[in-house]
């Protein structure tokens, strides 16, 4: 029977240690693992530039986890770009084996793989998200761009299991717009909660 050899490298745009700025871990230390690559591609995407996989280095697995132990923080966050583009087992392996809680930004365009303590799924309207990760996920946390996107939200929260934590975030470049509508569905709908991009507001990566 062949066996697929465990992928040892992946496309990495960056990788830095900074503050969790969004949903349900704001506020923590993390390690973040951007890869490059993405077959989404919505049009108010803060980070296009990770889109093309090509232009975007491949880093040893072994590498990416030497470099994340050197800061004092457990928490790992891979996203992307897509990240679920590649098989990610080997990845969340030697984090965990360093001792890192590991977390996944996903759309969930693609299959899952890796070991995940945390999955955050944040489904997009220019590819809907296999039906396989939506029992899986920890938190839904849709991008609110116009009104119509609060219908659409509850099509997945109503296809999420019941323990999953559920936030509304306002697209970056519309917040001051959105917000003010986020706050009053959540008044009248107070099983979401607001997720904001704090890392914006406190300028850390």
């Amino acid at each position: 029977m062949m066996t697929t050899s465990p992928i040892t490298s992946l496309p990495v745009m960056e990788a830095f240690y900074t503050l969790q700025g969004e949903g349900f871990h704001q506020g923590r230390a993390a390690y973040f693992i951007r890869l490059g690559g993405c077959d989404v591609g919505c049009f108010w995407c803060d980070v296009k530039e990770s889109w093309d996989a090509s232009k975007h280095p491949r880093v040893a697995i072994t590498n990416l986890v030497k470099e994340a132990i050197q800061y004092p923080g457990r928490l790992a966050v891979i996203t992307g770009g897509e990240p679920l583009l590649y098989n990610l087992d080997n990845l969340t392996d030697q984090l965990k084996e360093a001792g890192f809680e590991t977390n996944i930004e996903t759309s969930g365009s693609s299959p899952l793989s890796g070991n995940w303590d945390w999955i955050c799924l944040s489904p997009k309207k220019f590819k809907e998200p296999l039906a396989a990760i939506l029992p899986l996920a920890n938190e839904l946390k849709v991008v609110v761009y116009n009104t119509h996107d609060f219908a659409w939200a509850e099509t997945y929260a109503a296809k999420v299991n019941a323990n999953c934590k559920l936030y509304l975030q306002p697209e970056w470049e519309k917040a001051e717009e959105v917000t003010p509508l986020l706050i009053d569905y959540i008044k009248a709908n107070p099983q979401w909660e607001l997720s904001l991009q704090v890392h914006k507001y406190i300028h850390v990566p």
